[in-house]
C-alpha cells in the first residue's frame, strides 16, 4: 500500500463537556443526536475520525453507590447496595442515560474510550473484580453497536499490573473482533505527590487519587526520592500486559504524548518496534512559535515523524480550548500533516528509485530465503532482481576497474557463472567496450528456462562476442580457463543461497592468478526487537517456522545493542561481524576434478558479545552482508555502512533470525549470541543461540531497598496515567548470594571482570533448529 491512500489519520477527542453542550443546542437536518451533530463538525473540520467515551458520570455513580459501600452504621442500606450489586453483576448493563452512543450512525468511524476510573489493577480484590465486570460490560455494549476499537486506561499499579494484564487478556478471549489499546506514556517524566484522600468506606475499596502540588518525586536506585524518572517504567508496564496477553495482534498501545520528549534517546526507539495505533496528543503539548502559531516541541516533532511508518491514528485533544493566540483549531492538524509530509519515513517511500519506495508492501512481511541450487527462478523473479541499478552499476564498475587493471598484451576471458537471464552478461560487454581490451565472455546457466532467454539475447544483442554454455557450474566444463570469474550469488546474509558452495565448483575454471568478481564478502548479526517479526514468525504454528530465517524488509524494529561497552569493554559494535568468505580461496583439498572432497572448509562459527543499554525483548537477530566485488567497489546492507558504498540498492532485504520465546533484557545487560554455519553432503543451514548476562557489583543490604510509595501522574486534557514507581527489589540471583545455596554458581558466571563485579546469568534461549531440523539450503 502505497503512502497516498494509507497516511496517518486524525481524530478529534468529544469530551463529556462537548456532548453536553451539543446536547443544548437545536437538531440539525441529518445529526439527530448530539454526536452526530459534533461528528458532521468533525468531518468539516478535516478530521477523519472521532474519539469519544463510551460511558457518562451516570454510569460511575451508579457502580459507586452498588460496588463502594460507604462507612456507617446504616446495615440495611448496606444490605440494599448489596442487592442491587449482586443483581448487577448477575446482568450486566446499561441505563439509557450511562452511554453516550445508542445508534449503529453514532459509532461510524468511532473509537471509543473505556471509563478511565476502573481500577483493573486496584490493591483491593473486590474492586478489580468488579472493575472487570464492568469493564466486560462496556466492550459488549461497543461490540453490540459493531465499534472494532476501544481505548483502555493505563494500569495505575505496577505492584498490580499482572492483575491489569490478565483481565485483558480475559476481554481479548470474551471478544474476539475487538481491537483493545492501552493508553500509556511513552515515559513517566515526574511522578506527582499524590494526596491520596480516601473517601470513608469498607476496605472493599480503593482510593480515588486527588493529585496535590506536583513536584519530581523518582525513586533512585536507593529508593529515595530524586529528580530524575524512572524511563523504562511504562515500557516495562507494557511488557508484562503484552506477554501475559501471549502478543495478541489485537493488542496495541495508545502512546500518550502529553510528557515532553527528549530530541534524541536511545530509550525511544524500543517503542518504534512496538504495536503503536494510537498517538494522543492534548492541544497542551504544543507551544508557540515565534508567530504565536502552535508547533510541537522538537523531541515530540521527532518521535511523530519517526512514528509515521506505523500510519497512526493521532487522537488531537483540546484542539478548540484556544490556548494559542493564532492558528485557530485547524492549525493543531495541518500542523500534524506538515510533520506527516516532511516525515523521512514517508519522503522515502515517495520517491522513486529508494529502497523504500521498491519495497512498498513489504515492510515487516516474512519471505522464505531462495534455494537456488534446488528450485529453478521463474522469469519475474529475475526482473524484479533486474530492476536494481545500483547492483549492476557497481558490478559493472568493478568489471571495468578488473580490466583496466590486467596487462594489456594479454586477451581476456570472463566468465559469467550463473548468467540467469543474461544482466551481468550486458554489463561484461559494457565494460569491455568501455575498456577498449580484448575480451570474450562465457556465459553459464544451469535453468533451462532461463537458457532459452539467453539463446534469444545472444541472438537479438551479443553475437560472437559471447559463448553460452548450459549446465550446473559445478560440474560443467568450459573450453578455457577464464581470467575473471563473474557471479551474483549473494543472499542477505552473504553465503545464505549457496554462494561459497557454488564458487568451489566454478573456480575449477578459473586461472592461477585470476579475478573473482565478489573477491569477498562477510556475514553480520545484531540483536533485534520487533513484536511484530515475532507474531509473524509464530504464526505458522508449527516449530519449523519459528526456526527458519527469513527475508524481510525492516520497519517496526529495534536494534537493541549499543556501541561498544560492556564489562571491560569486552562488547563489540552495534552490529557486528560473524565471518568472512573469499574467493578464490586457495586452502581447499581438491580431488582429481578440482572439487573440494568434502564441505567442511565452508562451515563457521561465531560467537558475538554485545551491550544493551536499554532494556528490551530479545524476539531475534538481523542479518546483514557486505561484498568486495574487485578493489574498493562492493555491495552493502549494513545499516551503518550501506549508504556509502551502495547507496538505494533494492536487491536484497535483511535476513530474520526469529526465537522462539522472547527472552527479557534489562538496561545494562549484555548479550552473547552464538551462531553456527553448519553442512554435510547434501544441506547447509544455521544454528543460533544467545545467553544474557548482568554485570553484577556488590550488593546493596536488604533493608536499604524500601518499597516506593504509591503515586500518581496527571495528564492534562483528559489524560491521565497513574502509576507506582517500579520498586528496587532485588534480583534473585542477586539474592542469592550468600551461603543458603550449597551449588556450585561458578557455573553461571562468565570470565572473570573487575574485583567486585562479574557477570551473572540471567537468561537464555533454546538452541534453534539444531542439526538443520527445520530450515537448510539444499545443496
Amino acid at each position: 500500500m502505497s503512502w497516498d491512500n494509507s497516511a496517518a489519520s486524525i481524530a478529534t477527542l468529544l469530551t463529556l463537556d462537548d456532548i453536553s453542550k451539543a446536547a443544548q443546542e437545536p437538531p440539525k437536518p441529518g445529526a439527530t443526536t448530539p454526536v452526530l451533530a459534533l461528528s458532521a463538525q468533525a468531518r468539516t473540520k478535516g478530521y477523519d475520525l472521532v474519539c469519544l467515551p463510551l460511558t457518562t458520570d451516570k454510569w460511575k455513580k451508579r457502580w459507586e453507590e452498588m460496588c463502594i459501600l460507604p462507612n456507617g452504621t446504616d446495615l440495611d442500606a448496606d444490605m440494599a447496595a448489596e442487592r442491587r450489586a449482586e443483581a448487577w453483576r448477575a446482568k450486566p448493563g446499561f441505563l439509557l442515560d450511562e452511554v453516550t452512543i445508542t445508534q449503529l450512525e453514532e459509532a461510524e468511524g468511532a473509537t471509543v474510550l473505556i471509563s478511565d476510573w476502573l481500577e483493573l489493577d486496584a490493591a483491593d480484590d473486590w474492586v478489580r473484580h468488579d472493575a472487570e465486570i464492568a469493564l466486560k460490560q462496556e466492550l459488549a455494549y461497543a461490540s453490540y453497536l459493531n465499534i472494532h476499537s476501544a481505548i483502555l486506561p493505563p494500569p495505575r499499579s505496577r505492584e498490580y499490573v499482572s492483575s491489569y494484564a490478565r483481565t485483558v487478556n480475559a476481554c481479548l478471549k470474551n471478544s474476539p473482533y475487538m481491537h483493545l489499546s492501552i493508553r500509556l506514556p511513552i515515559y513517566n517524566p515526574s511522578v506527582l505527590e499524590a494526596h491520596l484522600s480516601p473517601l470513608p468506606g469498607s476496605p472493599r475499596r480503593s482510593p480515588s487519587p486527588v493529585p496535590g502540588t506536583p513536584r519530581l518525586i523518582v525513586p533512585d536506585e536507593r529508593g529515595t526520592e530524586t529528580a530524575s524518572g524512572n524511563l523504562d517504567g511504562t515500557w516495562e508496564m507494557w511488557d508484562v500486559i503484552r506477554s501475559i496477553c501471549d502478543y495478541s495482534t489485537r493488542l496495541t498501545l495508545t502512546l500518550d504524548l502529553t510528557p515532553p520528549l527528549p530530541v534524541k534517546s536511545g530509550f525511544l526507539s524500543k517503542w518504534k518496534a512496538e504495536a503503536i495505533r494510537h498517538l494522543f496528543l492534548p492541544s497542551s503539548t504544543f507551544i508557540a512559535n515565534t508567530k504565536g502559531y502552535p508547533v510541537l516541541p522538537k523531541g515530540t516533532q521527532s518521535f511523530i515523524r519517526e512514528s509515521m511508518t506505523h500510519r497512526p491514528v493521532v487522537i488531537l485533544a483540546g484542539a478548540n480550548l484556544g490556548l494559542h493566540s493564532l492558528g485557530g483549531e485547524l492549525a493543531y492538524s495541518q500542523y500534524l500533516r506538515h510533520l506527516e509530509k516532511t516525515s523521512p519515513a514517508v519522503q522515502a517511500a515517495l520517491t522513486s528509485g529508494t529502497v523504500e519506495n521498491f519495497a512498498q508492501g513489504y515492510q515487516d512481511y516474512l519471505q522464505a530465503p531462495l534455494q537456488p541450487l534446488m528450485d529453478n527462478l521463474q522469469s519475474v523473479t529475475y526482473q524484479t532482481f533486474e530492476q536494481d541499478p545500483v547492483k549492476y552499476h557497481n558490478y559493472e564498475e568493478a568489471i571495468f576497474q578488473a580490466l583496466v587493471d590486467w596487462p594489456h598484451q594479454d586477451k581476456i576471458v570472463l566468465c559469467v557463472a550463473g548468467a540467469g537471464r543474461g544482466p551481468l552478461v550486458a554489463r561484461s560487454i559494457s565494460a569491455i567496450d568501455r575498456s577498449g581490451r580484448d575480451a570474450v565472455v562465457y556465459a553459464v546457466e544451469k535453468n533451462p528456462n532461463a537458457y532459452v532467454t539467453l539463446q534469444g539475447r545472444k541472438e537479438a544483442e551479443w553475437g560472437p562476442k559471447v559463448t553460452l554454455l548450459f549446465g550446473d557450474m559445478r560440474f560443467i566444463d568450459v573450453p578455457e580457463q577464464a581470467d575473471i570469474l563473474i557471479s551474483e550469488l549473494l543472499g542477505s546474509f552473504g553465503d545464505n543461497e549457496l554462494s561459497p558452495e557454488c564458487l568451489d565448483g566454478a573456480m575449477r575454471f578459473l586461472k592461477s592468478d585470476g579475478i573473482s568478481i565478489p573477491s569477498s564478502y562477510t556475514a553480520h548479526l545484531a540483536p533485534l526487537q520487533s513484536s511484530k517479526l515475532y507474531n509473524e514468525a509464530r504464526a505458522g504454528k508449527e516449530e519449523k517456522s519459528v526456526e527458519t530465517p527469513y527475508v524481510v524488509m525492516f520497519q517496526a524494529v529495534n536494534l537493541l545493542s549499543g556501541d561498544g561497552g560492556g564489562t571491560n569493554g569486552r562488547c563489540g559494535p552495534q552490529i557486528q561481524e560473524c565471518w568472512e568468505f573469499e574467493h578464490p580461496r586457495r586452502d581447499a583439498v581438491l580431488n582429481e576434478r578440482g572439487l573440494p572432497l568434502t564441505n567442511s572448509h565452508n562451515a563457521r562459527s561465531a560467537k558475538l558479545d554485545f551491550s544493551i543499554p536499554h532494556a528490551g525483548v530479545l524476539h531475534g537477530l538481523a542479518g546483514y552482508f557486505e561484498a568486495v566485488l574487485y578493489g574498493n567497489i562492493g555491495l552493502s546492507i549494513h545499516p551503518h555502512r550501506k549508504d556509502r558504498i551502495s547507496k538505494d540498492m533494492l536487491s536484497w532485504f535483511p535476513l530474520f533470525f526469529p526465537f522462539k520465546e522472547p527472552l527479557y533484557l534489562p538496561s545494562n545487560s549484555e548479550l552473547q549470541v552464538s551462531i553456527w554455519r553448519l553442512t554435510n553432503e547434501r544441506q547447509v543451514w544455521y544454528e543460533w543461540h544467545a545467553e544474557a548476562f548482568m554485570n553484577l557489583v556488590a550488593p546493596p543490604p536488604e533493608n536499604d531497598i524500601p518499597a516506593s510509595p504509591r503515586s500518581a501522574t496527571s495528564f492534562a486534557n483528559g489524560g491521565s496515567f497513574f502509576a507506582s514507581p517500579p520498586r528496587n527489589i532485588p534480583s534473585p540471583l542477586i539474592d542469592a548470594n550468600g551461603d543458603a545455596f550449597s551449588f556450585d554458581r561458578r557455573s553461571s558466571l562468565r570470565e572473570p571482570v573487575d574485583a567486585g563485579s562479574r557477570l551473572i546469568k540471567i537468561g537464555h534461549t533454546s538452541l534453534h533448529n539444531p542439526g538443520g531440523r527445520s530450515s537448510w539450503i539444499g545443496l
